[in-house]
């Protein structure tokens, strides 16, 4: 049985940059909800890495950590459940979940993350997060020396493959079907001494999600251990936008220096605003957010 619905701050989401959010709340007295489903989306990923003091733990064991840790304040209430919907008010916002209950806040905040789009290439999503991987700084060093590829196209592809040489000397650009390059990235490309494959690929053969070879439509195969992919992604959740808030052309929630969006009383942070999809990003994002609504809070009192 519920208590009281009534809270300054809801935090949409309760990865890590949710639970950051509420710690920097909690520790300031201010009533917080915490809201999420309980399904992150690096579920797959078997170790984060460039966290200073969590380097080489799950990314679950990270998160029961901070669970834990913002459970002990208070005025931090956690509720397993599914924002369906948000509306304004004269005092704030409601904020309805699929178990029916209605909720209702001063200050909004959306940690709800990305969801990434996958391409229809069999085995893709098997390997997405363990062996197809997004960042060289999360998880490059685990794969260092190894024959690499890269799945992408045009300028992505270049940017990627530049931060990669430092890393390994095989990289293999496949663009998976007509390269789409400048003949300035061209010329990097060949000055960084990157091969380029431009056959479209069938299936990946992989072991639980270890990558073995890409297959590709004309028969040949590619023998490798690693492929960096920036593919497509959505937002979550629809409701930042549904409120009002705008969202970049990269589409991401638009946020200035204070995490705040371009709506009064809803802040945001995580993958949903920033293109550096990293724990300690996230954690980062989630403390300024938590100590700028409180600020707001704050001010408002006066």
């Amino acid at each position: 049985m519920l208590g009281n619905t009534n809270y300054e701050a809801i935090v949409i989401g309760g990865s890590y940059a949710g639970l950051s959010a509420a710690m920097s709340l909690g520790r300031l007295m201010r009533r917080t909800l915490v809201i999420d489903s309980g399904k992150p989306c690096n579920a797959s990923t078997p170790h984060s890495h460039n966290f200073l003091t969590q380097d080489g733990k799950t990314p679950g064991e990270i998160s029961q950590i901070g669970r834990a840790q913002v459970e002990k304040y208070d005025t931090v209430t956690f509720r397993e459940d599914f924002v369906v919907s948000a509306d304004k008010t004269e005092n704030g916002f409601e904020v309805k979940t699929l178990s029916g209950t209605v909720f209702n806040g001063k200050k909004l905040i959306f940690a709800t993350g990305v969801r990434d789009v996958m391409p229809d290439i069999e085995g893709f999503a098997d390997c997405w997060g363990i062996s197809v991987i997004h960042c060289p700084y999360c998880h490059g060093y685990e794969y260092r020396s190894k024959k690499t590829a890269v799945f992408a196209n045009g300028p992505t592809a270049v940017h990627l493959a530049a931060l990669l040489k430092s890393l390994t000397r095989e990289v293999i650009v496949l663009t998976n079907g007509t390269p789409e390059f400048s003949a300035e990235e061209k010329e990097t490309l060949e000055k960084l001494s990157v091969d380029i494959i431009a056959s479209g690929i069938d299936y990946i053969k992989h072991e639980n999600g270890h990558l073995d070879r890409i297959v590709f439509k004309d028969n040949t195969e590619l023998i490798c251990e690693v492929m960096y992919a920036r593919i497509p992604f959505i937002q979550h959740s629809e409701i930042p936008k549904l409120l009002g808030c705008t969202l970049t052309e990269q589409g991401h929630i638009e946020t200035d220096k204070l995490q705040k969006t371009t709506v009064p009383d809803i802040f945001a942070c995580g993958d949903a605003t920033s293109p550096m999809r990293s724990v300690a990003n996230a954690v980062a994002a989630g403390n300024l957010t938590g100590a700028m609504v409180n600020k707001e809070l704050a001010e408002a009192e006066m």
